[in-house]
């Protein structure tokens, strides 16, 4: 199926590894131009040039005020445009209630949390009719996840913001959705695995509470992304869709 992706242009950030890397990888692969970002300028050049002449990094923290402004402003002038953006941030640190720090909150809520609403309001300002912000959350979304207070505390809220911003946007044809990864073979989720004491067993018990018996690759998570990005997705918008192997519990 043609998505109708060749020659739109995407912001993705975190797209140095992990999901978002899938994602900008999928993009550039069915014909779009992207913009990557993260924060350590050496990795973004890197990932971009790994990428190609359809894409083109900039180094950015989420957290930044002025990064939002940039990134769109690096789309439109290397690639003459702007389509949509990937909000996409390493998750959280790890820890129950009683572990994380004011600290720890606060960091996050800026990089997670205010950042990603930041560069969406950015973001609605720019688009026209058949752009897409889409937000990559985590399935903490309907279930919080044992360990992972601070993200359990954050997404939820993003969702909800995504949802009202869905509502605001939609009568000018602009999409939002959001994209929520279960249990995805990252770096990521070797970290949180390489927690317990045997992250081999922890694993396999982790795949057998997943219908599809299994952890998902970041490529699956990629091509659901880019499919929610691009035009042929033009009549869903204020979704949050698991990628999750049939993990979470509700419809």
């Amino acid at each position: 199926m043609d998505l109708g992706l060749k020659d739109r242009v995407y912001v993705v950030t975190g797209a140095t590894r992990g999901l978002g890397n899938a994602t900008a990888r999928q993009l550039v692969a069915d014909g779009a131009k992207v913009v990557v970002t993260g924060r350590d300028e050496k990795t973004v050049a890197e990932a971009a040039a790994e990428l190609g002449p359809n894409a083109a990094g900039v180094a950015a923290d989420n957290a930044d005020p002025a990064a939002a402004g940039r990134l769109i402003a690096a789309a439109r002038e290397r690639f003459g445009g702007f389509d949509g953006v990937l909000i996409s941030v390493g998750g959280p640190p790890p820890g129950f209630v009683a572990d994380n720090t004011d600290e720890q909150w606060q960091a996050a809520f800026e990089a997670v949390f205010l950042g990603a609403v930041r560069l969406a309001r950015a973001a609605a300002a720019e688009l026209g009719e058949g752009g897409v912000i889409a937000f990559v959350l985590s399935g903490s979304v309907y279930e919080p996840i044992a360990g992972l207070t601070i993200s359990n505390g954050l997404r939820p809220g993003l969702a909800g913001f995504a949802k009202s911003l869905a509502d605001e946007l939609g009568p000018r044809g602009i999409r939002v959705v959001g994209v929520l990864p279960g249990r995805i073979a990252t770096d990521r989720m070797r970290q949180l695995d390489g927690l317990s004491p045997d992250p081999e067993a922890t694993r396999a018990a982790n795949e057998a509470g997943i219908p599809l018996r299994r952890y998902g690759t970041p490529e699956e998570f990629g091509r659901a992304a880019t499919f929610l990005l691009s035009p042929a997705a033009s009549y869903l918008t204020g979704v949050m869709l698991p990628v999750d192997g049939g993990s979470r519990s509700g419809f």
